[in-house]
């Protein structure tokens, strides 16, 4: 299925309930380049521990404090999804539970040296070098990476059926 990635420019909201929080974040997103006649998907992924809520760090010093936080602990990956389509909005919310190992300072800066905890919920990538960082996961993976594949799925059943190529 062909798709095109928009960046939407919008603040993100930080502080709240974690499934309300990140549905609102994917509705403004989604809402902020909606076109007419388009289908849009919206998500925004944040973890969870003990109340506080780890975004994406600003700095490598904020990378490094959410990993010990994160460290030897198991935290929720919580992600909101909004559909947009022909003026009707769906949404859903995924969460999925990852265990961290407890990891060694030289560990911590190892993984913060390599830059990939940018631009990423909690400041790792499972689907990098951050799967290192990981002792098991309870629930969906895709969430984890960033997209909540089954509860889209849920939201369009019809993203399943087989689209043949042009002749």
């Amino acid at each position: 299925m062909a798709f095109e990635v928009r960046a939407s420019g919008v603040p993100e909201l930080e502080q709240g309930e974690p499934a309300e929080l990140t549905v609102e974040n994917a509705r403004r997103k989604a809402s902020a380049v909606a076109r007419p006649r388009e289908v849009v998907v919206g998500c925004d992924t944040i973890v969870a521990l003990d109340g506080v809520l780890y975004g994406k760090p600003a700095d490598e010093a904020a990378a490094e404090s959410t990993l010990r936080a994160l460290s030897g602990r198991a935290h929720e990956v919580v992600s909101g999804l909004v559909v947009l389509d022909d003026g009707r909005e769906r949404s859903a919310v995924a969460r999925t539970e990852v265990e961290f190992r407890d990891l060694s300072d030289e560990q911590i800066a190892w993984y913060v040296a390599l830059g990939e905890w940018r631009e990423r919920a909690g400041g790792y990538a499972i689907q990098g070098a951050g799967a290192a960082l990981v002792r098991g996961v309870r629930g969906g993976y895709e969430n984890v990476v960033g997209l909540p594949l089954p509860e889209l799925i849920d939201l369009r059943p019809d993203l399943l059926r087989a689209r043949a190529a042009p002749g």
